[in-house]
């Protein structure tokens, strides 16, 4: 049979007529599509229908031999397929080769690849500066295409501006430009909703929401044109080849514009493997390379300038000297503490560096480049970050907290994708670094005691006691009391917290006086918390009794009643009092 149909197209070929006719997608089944023989005389029915192999004509029309009638089976999908090809064999006359081609209609609304984009600015960033985002996509044909890209909320003081661009493969780009001067300070994040319409009546739409952040600068120091520099030399480069040149600008002027370079030799190349121009920042070898005992050496650079108050910024300079072996990845951390041990403060910021790793592999290029570094440990609380695959940085992903837990194990892992793979790791026994952010802590807010009047001086009193949870200065406590109207009758040990009397206590003076006790850390600068203290003074009897006067003068009538009150003595301070009574009336 298909003999019989490859037979008759190779004979229909040399003399037939061609037909097109045109049906819109989505139109009901049984719509009409035209008739075959229509201005045909002499191809009339009926027909033999050969499709076209691979048209799914009989899937989708429904063609009556004996009229020519072509219909619709079901609605058609012109984003599935746009057209159908078939040759119609008439009982005479020439065959008609048939194309039925499907017109768009405006059924599928632009569509972003994802919903949510993320863009960062810094923001010096200058005005018109693009940045490309995700275009939308359209199966539409022509004006159904996406035609255009609007904000529809978000933007702040009118911050952001689109600009699109159509090119050859019919879609219509889109980029993001700035269309003011940004400010962190006064706005640091954006939230647009942008849209993209199609050009039907009405258009169809979609949307992404982009969420932009505003990314804070420093004071001008110097600013290297790349954070991480790459290079390759081969291991017989002579010593003075010329490796690669590392390039910083100021922003500021005169001798505070100017830049010279070194290499931290504290944090890198220990060895002066390489040595790098002051004033160009041109790299060369220093030393004769070995493949076999060093593959990548990596360079702190920093760029200095020559201001009175220098500012100062490194890049990373990874050099890998070039050869082939079958080793283990290996993997390098540099701790980026001010000593470069392992260690970070607890008042670390989130996003701030840690260590700086890298990985290499004594294999070949591609091994090398596919190297998969993993980080684990650490609960949460660090993460890994790299732009290349190559250079990796530990940052702080969440707060930390010395109190709550000091360290911290890190392991990192590097596995290359050799047959089988080899791995190597690392752990980092990370130190969590105090900071003064804990005042000292009384045993009680209130202690209450007592001691004799007659008590002589340095009677101990009572001792109090205070902790601080930080370490080293920021936990050495020292005690002092307030002055207070009887502060001087007291003293106490700074250090054991001992409160001893200083001088006689006087009960009549002041029976309970009442001290507070100050505990202060040594941190910088230092935290302090108080506790108050009662001290009852015991009475002992050392005031002996006194009359008001010297000499009392009274007048008593000659009929006073025996037992009435004449006179009363007292009291006064510490003084008896007594009364006079008449005893009888002779």
């Amino acid at each position: 049979m298909l003999r019989a149909i490859l037979y008759l197209l190779i004979a229909a070929a040399a003399a037939e007529h061609v037909r097109e006719f045109t049906v819109k997608e989505n139109a009901r089944a049984g719509t009409l599509v035209g008739h075959l023989g229509d201005e045909l005389p002499d191809a009339a029915p009926p027909y033999t229908i050969v499709p076209v192999p691979g048209s799914a004509v009989n899937d989708d029309l429904k063609i009556d031999p004996h009229t020519g009638e072509i219909r619709t089976r079901h609605p058609l999908d012109r984003e599935n397929r746009d057209h159908y090809a078939l040759v119609a064999i008439p009982a005479s006359g020439d065959n008609v080769r048939v194309v039925v081609r499907v017109s768009d209609e405006n059924d599928n609304s632009p569509t972003f690849p994802a919903p949510v984009m993320n863009v960062e600015f810094s923001e010096n960033t200058p005005r018109d500066v693009k940045r490309k985002l995700n275009p939308a996509k359209d199966q539409d044909l022509g004006v159904f295409n996406t035609q255009r890209y609007n904000i529809v909320s978000g933007n702040t003081d009118n911050a952001f501006r689109l600009s699109s661009h159509r090119e050859r493969d019919g879609v219509l780009y889109l980029d993001l430009q700035i269309n003011g001067f940004l400010d962190r300070e006064t706005t640091d994040h954006y939230e647009l909703v942008i849209e993209a319409l199609d050009g039907g009546t009405p258009p169809l739409r979609g949307t992404m929401t982009v969420n932009i952040t505003i990314l804070d600068v420093n004071d001008n120091p110097p600013v290297f044109a790349e954070s991480v520099y790459s290079a390759m030399i081969p291991e017989n480069a002579t010593v003075g080849t010329a490796v690669l040149k590392v390039f910083a600008i100021d922003s500021d002027a005169g001798e505070n514009g100017l830049i010279e370079y070194s290499i931290n030799r504290r944090q890198s190349d220990k060895e002066n493997m390489f040595k790098i121009d002051p004033e160009t920042g041109e790299i060369t070898v220093n030393k004769a390379l070995d493949f076999e005992t060093k593959e990548l050496h990596e360079l702190v650079v920093v760029a200095r300038d020559k201001g009175a108050q220098p500012l100062e910024t490194t890049a990373f300079v990874s050099i890998r000297v070039t050869d082939v072996n079958d080793n283990q990845p290996t993997i390098d951390v540099i701790f980026l503490s001010d000593d470069a041990t392992p260690k970070i403060s607890e008042s670390a910021q989130l996003d701030e560096f840690v260590a700086r790793i890298s990985v290499h592999d004594p294999d070949s290029k591609t091994e090398y480049a596919n190297v998969n570094v993993t980080l684990s440990g650490g609960d949460g609380h660090f993460d890994l970050r790299t732009h290349d695959n190559i250079i990796y940085l530990v940052v702080v992903a969440l707060p930390l907290d010395r109190e709550s837990q000091s360290s911290y194990t890190l392991n990192v892992v590097a596995t290359d994708k050799g047959s089988p793979p080899l791995h190597a790791s690392r752990i980092i026994s990370l130190k969590v670094t105090d900071v003064n952010d804990n005042p000292p802590v009384f045993l009680e807010n209130e202690y209450q005691t007592s001691v004799p009047e007659a008590a002589a001086p340095g009677t101990p009193v009572i001792q109090v006691s205070a902790s601080d949870v930080d370490e080293g200065d920021n936990s050495d406590i020292r005690y002092s009391l307030l002055p207070t109207p009887q502060s001087d009758w007291f003293s106490i040990d700074e250090r054991s917290g001992l409160v001893t009397t200083r001088s006689r206590v006087d009960c009549e003076t002041n029976p309970m006086p009442r001290l507070t006790v100050v505990a202060s850390d040594r941190g910088n600068p230092p935290l302090s918390s108080t506790a108050m203290l009662l001290v009852t003074v015991l009475d002992v009897n050392d005031n002996e009794p006194i009359f008001d006067q010297s000499f009392y003068n009274v007048t008593v009538s000659e009929n006073e009643a025996v037992g009435s009150c004449i006179l009363k003595v007292g009291p006064g301070i510490i003084k008896s009092s007594f009364e006079v009574h008449i005893l009888n009336n002779s």
